[in-house]
Parts: structure tokens; C-alpha cells; sequence
């Protein structure tokens, strides 16, 4: 699929009546694996991507060039309709519309843009909201950047475990009224609060980090919900994989009796050696 099939078919997601759990990848190889493995469509996480390309925690000090970067890499390999965390959009409402042409350019199919208070300010830790007239400015600009009217932009909000659901739901339709594709929340803790989500914006949710005992997947489609994260499990089960194998070979372990590595068709497949070799069979003369 091009950009835009990638992106008309994340739109199918939203459109549908179920609702799937995005492959958190950070990769070209994740990325294929996810396609591989039949995901609707993938995500790559803010924290993700600050530990994939600075080896740092989720404070954002990643730059925009960085990120956009990192998903030209995963998109470009054949992921699902990915699914981006560009956080505050790097700035101000002018930072934002630059960011949606990257990302855009990058590939992305969706992207959330939120209202948290980022990056951190001076003085005490005290995560806040930015002002609604500002948080709806820079989804306004989100939507007048895009080139492609496929992409779709998502506003993100925090306020659910910030300031409660009244200032949620106000936000929310706000977003909604400016023209987002959906909403993405988190914080979530009662299937209520996607009934009032949904009834105030007429538009599908995005839930991240929900309270266990909701119902899961099944729950969150009769209630409005079209994507629900699983966190993002992937990038420490490979890095605990790394330390793992480098411990065993640093401990002496032979490399043919290491455990957990695939087999070499898996790699042949996932590096795509078939196309490759193909190439090399109409381009190189055999």
C-alpha cells in the first residue's frame, strides 16, 4: 500500500464496530513482523521512539528530524498504518503545523496531537493542561497543514485523570467541532466516560492507558472505542533479549547454542531475501 491506502484503511479501523490493539513497534523489522503477523494497523510510541534513538526515558528531548526519521524507516519497510505519538507537536501551533508536513512526508497514516503541558517546565513535577483556546488552536493548525486529507489527525487528552470528565468532554467536543478524526484519551476508568466521550463528539476513541477490569477490546467497541494500546511491550522484550545473548556470549556461551535467536527462514523472510534476490537475479546478471 502507498501512503494514502495506508492511511484510507486506518479510517476503515475508526469506522468500523470492533476495536483492535495497534503492534507497538520501533523498527524496520518490528514493522514488518506486525504487517506479517496480520495487525490492522501499529503504533509507535512517544517513549518508544526517545528510547530507540537516544537510549533516554520519555522527557522529550527527542527532535522532530529524530522521530520523523525513525518512522521513514519503519514505513518505508511495510508496516501497518502506523499510528504516531507526536506528543505537543513539538511546540507552539506553528511547530505543529511543521510537524504534521513531516510526518506527513514520513508516511504516517494517523497522529495524535495532545494538550498536556510539555515539555516539562521549570519547578515542581505537576503534570497540567494547556488552556483549551490554546490546545484547540494547535489542532486547528494540525488539520490546516495536512496535505493529504486521508491522514488523520487525532486530539489527544489528558484531562480525564487531570481536571475529570466535564473538562474531558469539553475538550473533547471542542477538538471535535474543529474538525479532528477522533479522540484519544487516557486515564480511562469506567465505560461511562466513553458513552459521554462519544455522545458529546460523535467520533471514534483512541484509549491508551485504561484501569484493568474494563473488558478489554470487546467492551471498548460497544462503548465507542476503535483502538485500544496494550502498552508497549515490545521494545523491553528486546532489550532484554540483547542483554540475554550478550550476557551468555560474554559468559562463554557458543553462538550455535544460544537460545531465542529465529530460525534462518524467519530471517530470510523478515529481510525480505526473496525480493532481494530477485533483484539481484533482473539487475546484476544472476
Amino acid at each position: 500500500m502507498n501512503a494514502t491506502e495506508r492511511r484510507q484503511a486506518f479510517r476503515a479501523v475508526l469506522a468500523g464496530s470492533t476495536c483492535v490493539h495497534p503492534a507497538s513497534v520501533f523498527d524496520a523489522i518490528s514493522g514488518r513482523i506486525a504487517a506479517e503477523l496480520g495487525f490492522e494497523t501499529a503504533i509507535l510510541g512517544g517513549s518508544v521512539a526517545s528510547l530507540a534513538v537516544l537510549g533516554a526515558p520519555d522527557h522529550i528531548i527527542l527532535t522532530l528530524t529524530e522521530f520523523a526519521d525513525l518512522i521513514r524507516r519503519i514505513t518505508r519497510a511495510g508496516a501497518p498504518p502506523l499510528l504516531v505519538d507526536a506528543d505537543h507537536g513539538y511546540g507552539n501551533a506553528l511547530s505543529v503545523m511543521r510537524t504534521v508536513e513531516e510526518l506527513e512526508t514520513a508516511g504516517v497514516a494517523a497522529l495524535t496531537i495532545e494538550d498536556t503541558l510539555l515539555p516539562r517546565p521549570f519547578g515542581p513535577d505537576k503534570p497540567a493542561l494547556l488552556s483549551l483556546e490554546e490546545g484547540l488552536g494547535k489542532i486547528r493548525a494540525a488539520l490546516a497543514a495536512r496535505s493529504d486529507p486521508a491522514l488523520v489527525i487525532v486530539a489527544r487528552t489528558s484531562a480525564l485523570s487531570l481536571t475529570g470528565v466535564a473538562d474531558a468532554v469539553a475538550r473533547a467536543r471542542a477538538y471535535a467541532e474543529a474538525g479532528a478524526d477522533g479522540i484519544f484519551i487516557t486515564g480511562l476508568t469506567d465505560l461511562a466516560q466513553l458513552d459521554a466521550l462519544r455522545e458529546a463528539t460523535g467520533l471514534p476513541i483512541l484509549v491508551g492507558n485504561a484501569k484493568a477490569g474494563l473488558g478489554g477490546a470487546a467492551a471498548f467497541a460497544a462503548h465507542g472505542g476503535r483502538v485500544a494500546l496494550q502498552g508497549h511491550a515490545t521494545f523491553p522484550a528486546a532489550m532484554q533479549a540483547v542483554h540475554d545473548t550478550l550476557k551468555a556470549l560474554r559468559d562463554g556461551t557458543a553462538p550455535k547454542d544460544l537460545r531465542g535467536l529465529p530460525d534462518n527462514a524467519a530471517t530470510k523472510r523478515w529481510q525480505r531475501d526473496d525480493q532481494y534476490d530477485a533483484a539481484i537475479k533482473d539487475f546484476l546478471g544472476g
